[in-house]
């Protein structure tokens, strides 16, 4: 079986770019600041296994609800790439991940692993229509979606190995180290969302990627 290297590098780098682990960092940092040093792996351990969960629950399921309500993929791919877009700009010029997703933490008195290191930081919206838009039904093959999952699951598995290394690793980056980062990838994740609203609009036939357009 054969795989276009260049279709999986580029789901591979979707991907990284918005589970974002090392701007998951600080929030792992946070979230842990009560709880013994000796735990903090069986931490990492129970956040990353909800946020696959949770996306791969998304992966499997996203789209069968998604068209049992009766949308076109291409207009939700339209959507998800707009979203994705905003998002990007918050990561570039908003508050960083992790002081925006702390300061909510803070408010609503709660953190652990569930929240807000799982959700909203790893599994974060963008991450869930990001692993529905790559595994389109009527373009993708099982094969292909497999990967795609496989690709998911590699992501994770490197998040959790930053978050085992998270406290070697601040002291190194600091929280504005992974700030700075987490912006650079926001600017490529603007580049991935303005591509899928692109690939959006060819999907509904507004936009032929030849060259041509349709009425709008």
């Amino acid at each position: 079986m054969i795989f276009d290297t260049s279709a999986l590098l580029r789901e591979f780098i979707t991907l990284l770019v918005v589970i974002d682990p090392i701007g998951t960092l600080p929030v792992f940092y946070f979230a842990t600041a009560t709880v013994p040093a000796a735990l903090h792996w069986r931490f990492a351990l129970r956040a990353v296994f909800v946020a696959w969960i949770v996306l791969m629950g998304f992966l499997v399921l996203g789209q069968i609800l998604l068209e049992g309500v009766g949308l076109r993929f291409g207009s939700f791919q339209i959507a998800g790439g707009i979203v994705l877009f905003l998002f990007a700009l918050t990561m570039i010029f908003g508050e960083s991940k992790a002081e925006r997703e702390i300061e909510e933490a803070e408010r609503s008195d709660l953190s652990g692993a569930i929240f807000p290191l799982a959700m909203p930081s790893i599994a974060s919206p963008g991450a869930m229509l990001a692993v529905v838009v790559l595994t389109d039904n009527h373009q993708n093959s099982i094969p292909d979606q497999i990967m795609t999952a496989g690709l998911l699951t590699l992501v994770l598995v490197l998040t959790l190995c930053l978050l085992l290394l998270g406290t070697l690793l601040k002291r190194v980056l600091g929280n504005s180290g992974a700030s700075v980062i987490s912006r650079v990838m926001g600017i490529i994740l603007a580049t991935v969302a303005v591509d899928a609203v692109l690939g959006g609009l060819d999907a509904v036939g507004v936009l032929n990627l030849t060259g041509t357009t349709g009425p709008l």
